[in-house]
């Protein structure tokens, strides 16, 4: 089986100079088949970042890359819910949903599932099928027999895995962001941009616990599969997802690329991977059914 890489939409807010440049480098460098774009946090950050779409989706495209357009993850307002209609409108791209209520605007065409949406069983998967789901990438937290359990039913939709990065864990319509530095939403003055991987958030015990990024709760920790890339394989994944971070994501595609190939060990691959965010804590907890925040050893 065929296997690729996705690196999935960037989560925080960067300046729309390091957004173009970042995906200038991907287009020319990262060993990945799929690249996500788009805003899925906060549509305040949209208008810095939306007019350099056109020119990342061309470049992309240019290097062999397929492109999709990641929609909004929590729409409220009626400019946010019009969003999917201003992605469709992008010729030759796929969406992918991070909300459900973007189905029905899709009108049957093919789309991509994120890992917001709460695939969790074969009803779940069958129904979004139906709709026109190809590609799903499952959320963070299933562990490694429910992905098995499940991939038999997948026939038709490509099944990914989480497998490099702050893991997602809610999205809230209150920007916490804002809050810690006594701002109102309304006029956050766009704080989250000083956090490229999010802010922080220690315990009362002065425990680091979990990462904040405007409106959006994260993992202190960050996802990494490459030690279980094997198993997840043979359990029917045949893709992997990497969520950007400010290091070296080129060399993080190679890594995993190589990984996912054989032709980098389990422990070969995090020493590299360590390597390349030597203040970053690591886990794999939710694969093996565990506390999501451990690292353990490679899943069998």
């Amino acid at each position: 089986m065929p296997i690729s890489l996705t690196l999935g939409p960037l989560m925080f807010n960067w300046s729309p100079e390091r957004w173009r440049d970042f995906y200038a480098r991907i287009a020319d460098e990262a060993p990945v088949e799929r690249v996500c774009i788009g805003e899925v946090v906060c549509s305040k950050r949209l208008p810095f970042i939306v007019d350099l779409f056109a020119a990342a989706v061309e470049r992309l495209q240019r290097a062999g890359k397929s492109v999709l357009m990641s929609s909004l993850a929590l729409p409220t307002l009626m400019r946010e819910r019009r969003q999917i209609d201003e992605l469709i409108a992008v010729p030759g791209v796929m969406i992918e949903i991070n909300d459900l209520s973007a189905v029905p605007q899709l009108g049957g065409r093919p789309f991509a599932v994120s890992p917001l949406i709460n695939v969790y069983n074969e009803g779940t998967l069958a129904f979004l099928k139906r709709c026109g789901a190809v590609l799903a990438c499952l959320p963070p937290e299933m562990p490694l027999s429910a992905i098995a359990a499940l991939a038999p039913l997948a026939a038709g939709v490509t099944l990914e895995a989480w497998a490099f990065g702050r893991v997602p864990l809610a999205i809230s319509a209150r920007c916490y962001h804002a809050r810690v530095r006594g701002l109102a939403k309304d006029s956050c003055q766009f704080v989250c941009g000083d956090d490229p991987d999010g802010l922080p958030v220690d315990t009362l015990d002065g425990e680091r616990f979990l990462a904040v990024n405007g409106v959006q709760t994260m993992s202190h920790t960050y996802a990494d599969l490459t030690g279980d890339a094997a198993a997840l394989i043979a359990a029917g994944v045949s893709s992997f997802r990497l969520s950007p971070h400010s290091c070296d994501m080129v060399e993080v595609a190679r890594i995993f690329r190589e990984a996912a190939e054989g032709r980098c060990g389990p422990a070969e691959a995090r020493r590299r991977l360590a390597a390349e965010l030597p203040a970053a804590q690591f886990s794999n907890g939710f694969l093996h059914g565990k506390p999501g925040w451990r690292q353990l050893a490679a899943a069998e």
